[in-house]
Formats: structure tokens, C-alpha cells, sequence
């Protein structure tokens, strides 16, 4: 039995100016042995698995079940990546693809059409890339809720459910991207070791330094320093130095303590230096940011 729920939906230019607009949601259980895609789909967005398909929108599919295999131009024609329960497909516009379940298992899928500027920065800015379609986001209630609620909203079709389904879109977007990249940390450990060098720097602000905490954490400084990068997107130095800044904003705003004891109490070599990393992280200076934080004029 293969059961199907699904909706397609029109998008004003009023929809495109929000920045992201919805063109087709919904859910699919495709039981093993049953055809593939449902014939009840429309015809521009059926496909014949042989023959695979080119759509004009971003598309994002959430496999819940079963099993199955995807193709795409960038990777390759002939290059069949595996598809299991757990992952996502994120398809492109304007380039080809071919995707479907094993015949002895079928799957059940979510999925979300969409287009827009945002989604385009999203691309243009590394987040997603073309050569990275499958992602691994594991399973959580969370994201298939976000799929039923969307479904919903699609169906009832009140006044604004364009812009409540762009908000769905962008929590779908961070979450896979969230989960996708948290998977491969908690199969190293990486995020116990990231979670540890943490909490060494909020102990230790004053006198910690990056080899030092490599040290203690028993792994060499250069392996250290690109984990820790992927995984914050700050080097282990930039990082302490942020944390830094902000415990100094906070006694410079909820203290009376003078500039020059925050920056000893924080490690700075000395005061001309903590000026000069303050204003270049805040673009004020530590005695303009406590005036101003404090309601008081220079």
C-alpha cells in the first residue's frame, strides 16, 4: 500500500519579496514492490526513476524509512550515492537528478519546494553546496513535526501562510544544516573534546592559551586547531579572545571596576593592548561602550 499526501501551491511576486516562497510540500510512504514516483503526481513534477528529471526550485526531501539510492550531474551520472533512513536530499535548481527507494524496502519521504534570494545567499555563501546533496541529520520528531505543520499550513491556505511556510523552510534549512554537521563530531568525539576545551578556557581565561589547552587535552596543537575551527568556526585563539571581550563587556557594563584592572584580570599583556583588541572586535573603545551601556555621555 502506498499512501500519499501532498500539496501544491502558487506563489505570488508579493511571496518572492519575503525572501523564500513554497512551490510544493508533502508526505509520501512508498511500500516495498510499489511503483515509483505515484502517477498522481503533477506533470511537472513527475519524473521516471530511468530517466531522472530537472526541477526549477530547491527541493528538501527527509528519508524517515527504507531505503534507496540518488544521482545527481555534479557528482556524476553514473555515481550512485546510497540513501538511507536518517538522511536528507537537497535538491538544486536547474540540474539534473534521478532518486528512488530500493524496491524490497521502499521509504517513506518528507519534502519541501522552494525558491527564493535567501536560500541563494545560503548557497553563494558555502552553507549548501552542490557537491554535498545528501545530508546525514539522523532522526528526530522535530523535523518531521516541522513537515506535518507545514503540510497543514499548505492545506487550510489562510491569509500570510506563504511567509509562515518561509519561516518552516528556514528552521528545515538550520536544523539539517545544524544536524548534518554535529553527526560526523559526535562519530570522533570531536564535540566531547570541543565541549572539554570549553570549559577549560571559562576556568582558566586568564592564563589559558591554545597549545596549553591542546596540551591537556592530550592531542597535538595542529590536530587541536583544525577541530576546533570546523567545528566553532574560530580558531582556538580568536575563540579565547571573543570570550575575553565579552566577560569585558559585561564588568564594563555592570561594574564600577576600572578599565585597566578588567584587562589584567582577563590576561592582556597590558592595557594599550586590550584597547586595541576591544575596538577592533566592538569598533568602540572600552571607556565609549561603558558610557554607553550605562546611559552616561563622554
Amino acid at each position: 500500500m502506498t499512501s500519499i499526501h501532498l500539496k501544491y501551491l502558487a506563489v505570488t511576486p508579493v511571496d518572492l519579496e519575503w525572501g523564500l516562497a513554497v512551490n510544493s510540500v508533502g508526505r509520501q510512504e512508498i511500500a516495498p514492490g510499489a511503483v515509483y514516483p505515484p502517477s498522481s503526481h503533477p506533470t511537472r513534477y513527475l519524473f521516471s526513476p530511468g530517466k531522472g528529471r530537472i526541477l526549477s526550485e530547491y527541493q528538501l526531501l527527509y528519508i524517515t524509512d527504507g531505503r534507496g539510492t540518488f544521482s545527481c550531474d555534479t557528482l556524476g551520472r553514473d555515481r550512485k550515492l546510497n540513501v538511507s533512513a536518517g538522511n536528507m536530499i537537497l535538491l538544486f535548481p536547474g540540474e539534473w537528478h534521478n532518486y528512488k527507494p530500493l524496491e524490497d524496502t521502499g521509504w517513506t519521504e518528507y519534502w519541501i519546494g522552494f525558491n527564493g534570494p535567501v536560500m541563494e545567499n545560503m548557497v553563494k555563501k558555502g552553507f549548501f553546496s552542490r557537491t554535498k546533496p545528501l545530508l546525514d541529520v539522523s532522526f528526530h520528531d522535530e523535523l518531521t513535526e516541522m513537515y506535518s505543520r507545514a503540510i497543514e499550513i499548505a492545506e487550510n491556505q489562510q491569509s500570510g501562510f506563504q511567509q509562515a511556510l518561509s519561516g518552516t523552510v528556514s528552521s528545515l534549512l538550520g536544523m539539517a544544516y545544524y544536524y548534518d554537521r554535529n553527526e560526523s563530531f559526535l562519530e570522533s568525539n570531536a564535540d566531547k573534546m570541543i565541549a572539554r576545551a570549553k570549559l577549560l578556557i571559562s576556568e582558566q581565561l586568564f592564563s589559558i592559551d591554545p597549545k596549553k589547552l591542546a596540551d591537556e587535552l592530550c592531542v597535538s596543537y595542529s590536530s587541536f586547531r583544525r577541530t576546533f575551527k570546523e567545528y566553532t568556526g574560530f580558531s582556538p585563539a580568536k575563540y579565547i579572545l571573543h570570550v575575553k571581550i565579552n566577560q569585558a563587556k559585561e564588568l564594563l557594563t555592570n561594574s564600577s571596576t576600572e578599565i585597566k584592572e578588567i584587562a589584567y584580570n582577563l590576561g592582556f599583556e597590558n592595557t594599550d593592548y586590550f584597547f586595541t583588541v576591544f575596538r577592533r572586535l566592538t569598533g568602540q573603545t572600552p571607556l565609549a561602550y561603558r558610557s554607553e551601556t550605562q546611559g552616561r555621555k563622554l
